[in-house]
């Protein structure tokens, strides 16, 4: 994946994936340590909480779709390498949240997605990404 094509995006947001799409990955193993470190990955990224989120609830049986959604997460990083959270030294003139919440949107579990980020001027201070 070393010469891949960057993307804009995480995740497709209009993908819904079932544990049960597709055939099984050849190599589970790999698929498992992939998001594993993902998962380190997203304490430094919250932008990618999400994504991360969906791609480990397919770790017990990952087919050829989750396989897909994981590969277009690398894509991402590859893009955003050298970038980051910024906290800036700049007047606070104000507060600003906000908020997501999809109900009941896994077809599998019919369990819902929410979450929300807070900035203090152009700081991110506070987020939270949770099923």
């Amino acid at each position: 994946m070393a010469e891949c094509h960057s993307t804009a995006t995480p995740v497709d947001t209009h993908a819904k994936l079932s544990a049960m799409d597709g055939a099984p990955v050849s190599d589970a193993t790999q698929y498992r340590s992939h998001t594993g470190a993902l998962q380190y990955l997203t304490l430094t990224r919250p932008d990618l909480a999400y994504v991360v989120q969906q791609v480990c609830l397919f770790m017990h049986d990952p087919r050829e779709p989750h396989l897909v959604m994981l590969k277009r997460v690398l894509w991402y990083v590859k893009g955003i390498l050298f970038t980051g959270l910024h906290i800036g030294t700049g007047s606070i003139t104000n507060l600003i949240a906000y908020s997501y919440a999809d109900w009941a949107s896994c077809s599998d579990s019919r369990q819902s997605t929410s979450g929300y980020c807070v900035f203090l001027g152009d700081n991110l201070v506070s987020w939270s990404s949770k099923r």
